[in-house]
């Protein structure tokens, strides 16, 4: 049997190891760069990059809130950003906006 992670309709994960959230979740330089320079708040650009990440890993953009926590957290930690800053997005047309940006 496909696992849920294999099909049309891909999922997290329920448990992420430390190896994949290294080579999958962490942000390149040049992603922190861009992200950085298209968004206008801390929040956004975690929101951001997680997506990215997410598309990155998945081939499709999840909602924030299916994202596990433990990838929210990787993200945050590895773009150092305070460990307040939550992703999301002022409104849907800053979410889609930034899908555009990266496509």
């Amino acid at each position: 049997m496909t696992s849920i992670e294999r099909t049309a309709y891909p999922r997290f994960k329920r448990l992420i190891t430390a190896r994949e959230l290294h080579v999958f979740f962490t942000p390149s330089e040049e992603e922190r760069i861009w992200a950085e320079e298209v968004t206008d708040s801390d929040v956004h650009q975690l929101a951001l990059l997680v997506a990215l990440k997410s598309y990155q890993r998945m081939g499709c953009f999840p909602k924030v809130y299916d994202v596990p926590d433990q990838v929210v957290e990787f993200v945050r930690r590895a773009v150092e950003l305070p460990e307040s800053t939550l992703p999301v997005y002022a409104s849907g047309r800053t979410a889609e906006r930034y899908r555009v940006v990266g496509a």
